[in-house]
């Protein structure tokens, strides 16, 4: 009797209990998966961590492939971006001018070394301004000053807006208001009048005060778009795995939120680059910016106040016009480029 009750247990007319399990996840009428399935797999997949050591193959080995991929899907979508290579391509030609150009350059920028207001010739590529000083040495110069307050903003800008806004994302609660106050009040300062009050107190003022008042001024953006980043990552699995298995607020922070924003912080980075340097153009063209510094704001400042425009002296406002455009344009140009590289749904539009 026993024997004939365990055949019938094998018998086809008996389902298994295995197979009746994943019959009942299925929709016979569409023939897909319900949600019971979705979430074994998905347990399988975060199961794939312990696994992995005890089929031989380690994780690292695991995440060097997929990052091996990234990379490479990364260096190929970018090959092919027209807007990127564009944009990376016009940059290059600007920062290799501000690299070799003083050097190539003849004359010190602040130097008088001919008569004024004197044509472009072979002697003076872009002829010379009224004290008679060298256009085109004053450009180069220029386009190296630009980049170097732009990169001292940028990097300000990055490093106090990320801070703030992963500790606020992070941690939340009354932090997280009191960050929001501070971001908020900060936006409703004009930087323009606070740098006109702080200039008038200085008596000289420099690149790095230039750089690092621009970057104290425009972290809230950034702050703000980091904190909401920050707010929708922190309730993933990953970062569950991490918490669980003793990993401190910052490690998990570092290792594991900011990688996943890595892409967006770099367009973050670029953006900033290239609004510092039309700030420190504005500045200088207003005439509040550093003392005794040839920059491009400062070349069309100094034509403005001598009325180049109306007396068309072209070529000592229209060149440090045109590269400032053009250098920023580049940036802005790279960085669309890099926005569909990094986003898949754009690939395929």
């Amino acid at each position: 009797m026993s024997d004939a009750v365990s055949e019938a247990r094998h018998t086809p007319e008996s389902p298994d209990p295995a197979a009746e399990a994943l019959d009942s996840s299925l929709d016979l009428t569409t023939g897909q998966t319900t949600e019971s399935v979705t979430v074994a797999s998905s347990t399988v997949a975060a199961a794939t961590q312990l696994v992995a050591p005890v089929a031989g193959v380690s994780v690292g080995q695991v995440s060097g492939v997929m990052l091996g991929r990234k990379r490479g899907d990364f260096v190929y979508y970018g090959l092919r971006n027209k807007k990127l290579i564009f944009g990376l391509g016009l940059e290059l030609v600007f920062v290799l001018a501000a690299l070799i150009g003083p050097i190539i350059a003849k004359y010190n920028p602040n130097a008088l070394v001919g008569p004024g207001l004197t044509h472009p010739n072979g002697t003076y590529w872009l002829g010379t301004d009224n004290l008679g000083r060298d256009v085109f040495s004053q450009m180069v110069n220029g386009t190296r000053e630009s980049y170097l307050v732009g990169a001292l903003g940028a990097v300000s800008a990055s490093v106090v807006g990320m801070a703030l806004g992963f500790i606020a994302g992070w941690r939340g609660g009354i932090l997280d208001e009191i960050i929001q106050m501070l971001t908020n009040i900060l936006v409703m300062i004009p930087s323009l009048v606070l740098l006109i009050v702080i200039g008038a107190y200085l008596p000289s003022r420099s690149i790095l005060f230039e750089g690092v008042f621009i970057g104290l001024t425009t972290w809230p953006w950034v702050a703000r778009a980091v904190r909401a980043q920050t707010f929708s990552l922190r309730s993933r699995e990953f970062v569950d795995i991490a918490k669980l298995s003793g990993k401190r607020p910052l490690s998990i922070i570092v290792k594991e939120i900011a990688p996943n924003m890595a892409s967006y912080l770099f367009l973050v980075i670029i953006l900033l680059f290239g609004s510092s340097m039309l700030l420190a153009a504005s500045y200088d063209f207003l005439g509040i910016g550093p003392t005794n510094v040839m920059s491009l704001g400062t070349m069309m400042n100094n034509a403005n106040q001598n009325a180049a425009l109306f007396f068309h002296l072209w070529w000592w406002f229209i060149p440090p016009g045109v590269v400032l455009t053009g250098m920023v344009a580049a940036l802005l140009v790279a960085n669309v480029g890099l926005d569909e590289v990094f986003n898949p749904k754009l690939r395929e539009q």
